[in-house]
């Protein structure tokens, strides 16, 4: 992507409008992705995650049977230099869509996620429930020469069928958290990304 630019925000724009999902690539660079990817978080596998749920708050419950993913939620006061650059991107982007799409979009929340080989997440929407402020959800891939064989793929699920979209490093996904299903595809290695949403209130940061 050429940050001098919005070529990429025109088109994610475009899609969302069209079709309430957009790809694309190279919205990190290969050096960006690799920086992501030694972070403490990541580098460390395990060890500075916790096993992700399902739910809000009080209606929070962990089930293995539906999600196995780990997650660390991002600080954006105190984010890592690389993370800072993903998180000044990701912010320029929901100003660019606010002004495109009249979205009225506040804030953004980040994690970091895991998927240990064999995990995956069935199919599901991202606003829990109705009046949820989650509106739009971003992920981008970390993962150096994934190929399809390997599985992980994101499947997107439309009225007209499902797409499915490979986790390549450098790879941004958007999407509306209230319209769009998909799942995630159980994947024969580790599996990265900063996964997201775009909300319209301030982040709750309780969960931090």
């Amino acid at each position: 992507m050429n940050t001098n630019s919005q070529p990429d925000f025109d088109l994610i724009a475009d899609d969302l409008a069209n079709q309430g999902y957009a790809v694309v690539d190279d919205f990190l660079s290969g050096k960006e992705t690799e920086e992501l990817v030694q972070l403490d978080e990541f580098r460390s596998g395990l060890l500075h995650m916790k096993k992700a749920g399902i739910g809000q708050q009080s209606d929070f419950r962990i089930n293995e049977s539906i999600r196995g993913d780990y997650i660390r939620w991002v600080d954006k006061n105190n984010a890592a230099s690389p993370l800072r650059i993903y998180i000044d991107r990701v912010t320029e982007m929901m100003r660019f869509i606010n002004r495109s799409l009249f979205l009225s979009l506040k804030d953004i929340e980040l994690h970091t996620t895991i998927y240990p080989a064999g995990a995956y997440y069935k199919r599901h929407l991202d606003q829990f429930k109705p009046g949820d402020h989650r509106k739009l959800s971003v992920i981008c891939y970390l993962n150096k020469d994934w190929t399809e064989d390997l599985g992980g793929q994101l499947r997107i699920y439309l009225k007209r069928g499902m797409v499915d979209v490979l986790p390549v490093a450098g790879r941004l996904v958007c999407f509306r958290s209230d319209m769009i299903e998909h799942e995630v595809l159980a994947s024969k290695k580790e599996r990265l990304s900063v996964t997201g949403w775009m909300l319209d209130q301030e982040a709750d940061l309780k969960h931090l």
